[in-house]
């Protein structure tokens, strides 16, 4: 378990990396293009949000919790995330194709945001929505043999990985708070809302998924080793085995 103050110096260290070339020139073909396009102006779209939001509910909770450093380190992994927006919009420019302003999939998860202060359900939201970010950047990185799109996903996907420890490890600590019943109870939401919201992303972005390999049954199959590797995993610890105390 890493401190808020470990993540900080995690997210600054991580700004420094410069792992794609833009010097490179787009080599995406009209099929490929046709088969991602409007999936990735979507989904460029959704990583443009200021997070104030979120950093509402961060900032309650970390006063509440007497954890100043959560701030620093959310506001830092904003920033990472908008990075991947701007990244994906700086390769739409350079395929002359426009950055969408209005899409139902953002628009959905816009107004849903809106209403949530809770920092249990925020974390919840991001697990799953990295979870699925994972799985949606490997195929869009699988679908073409564009060398500078590819480089721009496997960034995304080093920064995700890291995300997600990130967001489990505050999850595991907002629900080892809670009562055995608030735990049996919030194990049932967290799965329902998991897997809610990636039939919601197989809906809003299977041509992509499909393109780059996923079919629909591959794709939840791959949602559900991600399920049990992040949420599962806090709301049914391993028992420690009895040699561990001899």
């Amino acid at each position: 378990m890493h401190t808020s103050r470990q993540w900080i110096e995690h997210f600054r260290n991580n700004l420094r990396y410069h792992r794609i070339n833009w010097d490179l020139e787009p080599s995406i073909t009209p099929k490929e293009t046709a088969a991602i396009l409007r999936s990735m102006q979507a989904w460029q779209l959704g990583e443009t949000s200021d997070g104030h939001n979120l950093l509402r509910a961060v900032a309650k909770y970390a006063h509440r919790h007497n954890d100043p450093d959560y701030i620093a380190a959310m506001t830092l992994f904003i920033k990472e995330e908008q990075k991947h927006g701007e990244n994906l919009g700086r390769y739409l420019d350079r395929i002359g194709q426009p950055r969408i302003k209005k899409d139902w999939g953002d628009t959905l998860f816009r107004r849903v945001r809106g209403f949530n202060t809770s920092m249990e359900m925020w974390t919840l939201a991001v697990i799953t929505v990295e979870s699925a970010a994972q799985i949606y950047y490997q195929a869009l990185k699988d679908a073409t043999y564009c060398v500078l799109l590819k480089q721009i996903c496997r960034d995304i996907l080093i920064d995700e990985a890291c995300h997600i420890t990130f967001q489990t490890e505050r999850m595991s600590i907002i629900f080892e708070q809670k009562s055995p019943v608030g735990k049996m109870l919030c194990g049932q939401l967290y799965r329902l809302f998991f897997f809610g919201t990636a039939l919601t992303v197989w809906i809003g972005h299977h041509r992509l998924l499909k393109a780059g390999g996923n079919t629909y049954k591959g794709y939840m199959r791959k949602m559900y080793f991600k399920y049990i590797k992040t949420l599962h995993r806090i709301t049914h610890p391993k028992p420690v085995p009895q040699a561990a105390f001899i």
